[in-house]
């Protein structure tokens, strides 16, 4: 039973209060790009995966990462 009251009274606070943004970590940025482009480098090395490689790159400077 504690389990359950406790879960509702997390709930409610993450409803009224404020949540600070934390900053966006570059391991967390473009997953899709990231796991293409980590799939094709396993397979095929950093010479077969250029494209990918870029489109990864633009996606993170998008989201204001330098690269």
């Amino acid at each position: 039973m504690s389990s359950l009251s406790a879960a509702s009274c997390d709930s409610t606070k993450d409803a009224t209060e404020p949540q600070e943004k934390k900053p966006l970590k570059p391991c967390c940025a473009c997953p899709e790009t990231k796991k293409a482009r980590d799939a094709c480098i396993m397979e095929k090395g950093e010479e077969g995966c250029k494209d990918l490689i870029e489109a990864h790159k633009d996606c993170m400077r998008a989201l204001g990462f330098k690269i």
